[in-house]
């Protein structure tokens, strides 16, 4: 038994590359992401152990090298150009713990918590755990935000969850450099949403944030469904407020799996959960705004 950093990674919406594209092309494409993020391991002294479908799973000796490698996998899948312009996406879960090896295969509590963590992450996301958030020097926690406290299946008490920031040349995300206390984390009275490796506050000094397909909005919503100015959210006498402007509405679901419908009204966020633009669909994560609102203590 080892002590090591697992990381799972899956490409995401396979299944409606193989409906759309066919079989034969999807296959091929999906060999090649998985080529293309298997590429990175290497470089960061990590093993593969094995590979099913559209997943990865490998380790790594230390959380700092997982975490790099996951970053330099994002990065890699993004800026490929794949036949026919095609783009894909990918996920990523990360954990730390001890790991049984053994004939090429990985087992362990370890091992499960990552698949979970992987689980809980969307398209473009780096999730991982406290475990190795703790684990890792302070240049590679300024790029972590505490997003969830999460139920894990067997597990008796939650999980804390991390999201990792590692587009760096998005301007819509926290920059790392611009110096903020304690901005790995979700301050009070703040709402947090995030978009495909996008993150922006709303908070007492950004009062309002806006959503849709239009090029002038805070977040540009890649969603047919979705107005030009579908949404917005704004702080407003001490709540955070979502309001609605579209044609075919807004759908909030929150973290108990409650689903909501506004069509030109208003409601007060709590807690945490998804809003999808448009239609009442939760399984594209490409198309998911993530909320996260950490209360007053």
């Amino acid at each position: 038994m080892k002590k090591l950093a697992v990381l799972i990674a899956d490409i995401c919406g396979s299944t409606a590359l193989y409906e759309n594209i066919g079989d034969g092309p999807a296959r091929q494409l999906i060999e090649k992401g998985i080529a293309t993020m298997v590429g990175e391991i290497a470089a960061y002294q990590g093993l593969l152990i094995n590979t099913i479908g559209d997943q990865i799973l490998c380790t790594f000796p230390h959380p700092e090298a997982a975490l790099q490698a996951a970053c330099a996998m994002q990065n890699a899948v993004k800026n490929s150009k794949f036949e026919e312009g095609h783009v894909l996406q990918i996920r990523i879960g990360l954990h730390y713990g001890d790991v049984i090896l053994e004939n090429n295969a990985a087992f362990g509590d370890t091992v499960n918590v990552t698949a979970r963590v992987a689980a809980i992450a969307r398209a473009n996301q780096i999730m991982t755990t406290k475990a190795v958030f703790a684990a890792l020097p302070p240049d590679l926690k300024e790029k972590t935000h505490q997003f969830m406290s999460a139920d894990l299946k067997g597990k008796l008490n939650p999980y804390d969850i991390f999201l990792v920031v590692w587009e760096q040349d998005d301007l819509l995300t926290t920059c790392f450099n611009i110096p903020a206390p304690r901005r790995t984390q979700v301050n009070k009275d703040e709402l947090a949403l995030f978009y495909c490796g996008q993150f922006v506050r709303v908070n007492n000094e950004r009062k309002m944030v806006t959503m849709g397909r239009g090029d002038n909005c805070d977040i540009i919503v890649h969603n047919n469904y979705a107005s030009r100015q579908h949404v917005h959210c704004e702080w407003r006498f001490g709540k955070f407020f979502i309001v609605d402007h579209s044609i075919n509405g807004t759908y909030i679901r929150f973290s108990d799996n409650t689903v909501i419908s506004l069509i030109r009204q208003e409601m007060i966020l709590q807690g945490s959960g998804a809003i999808s633009l448009g239609h009442d669909n939760f399984d594209i994560s490409t198309e998911l705004v993530e909320f996260l609102i950490n209360p007053s203590a």
